[in-house]
């Protein structure tokens, strides 16, 4: 398992505790590396946290609105984990390739899952990199009404 590859399963381990803990994700890896009992966190794992809770609510939209029948709540735990980070990947990290955004999610789906969430993984990224350009533009343009500037 390469460098990257072992830095998303910390990622998607620290991301899954938060969601079952109820914890906020970048504090519970704060703790976790000033830990002394904790082999030490990757830059990119530290990367991949920050991102995904950053962006978490804009991950889980489009997650539901793409999940065809599936609500977030109904998911279990670790697919959760592995789409938020998967889904990061796709449309916030400029030096993933899609296809290693995806096949990394599925990857540990296989590793960490059901038998059935690989094959669910895979089609729920799979339908967003189809239209990874405009979900992209979507995410990276701030809404309208956002701006403070008033005119007088």
């Amino acid at each position: 398992m390469g460098g990257r590859s072992k830095a998303r399963r910390r990622a998607v381990d620290v991301l899954y505790e938060a969601d079952v803990r109820d914890l906020d994700a970048v504090t519970l890896l704060t703790e976790r590396v000033g830990s002394p009992e904790v082999a030490p966190v990757s830059d990119y794992t530290v990367s991949l946290v920050e991102g995904v809770q950053a962006n978490r609510s804009r991950i889980d939209e489009l997650i539901v609105e793409h999940a065809e029948g599936w609500a977030l709540h109904r998911m279990p735990p670790v697919d959760r984990a592995v789409l938020r980070l998967g889904l990061y990947e796709l449309l916030w990290s400029d030096d993933v390739p899609p296809a290693v955004a995806i096949d990394e999610a599925v990857e540990l789906a296989k590793a960490l899952s059901t038998d059935d969430s690989p094959r669910f993984v895979n089609g729920v990224l799979g339908r967003m990199a189809g239209i990874k350009d405009r979900l992209r533009q979507a995410v990276r343009t701030p809404e309208q009404g956002a701006d403070s500037s008033t005119a007088d």
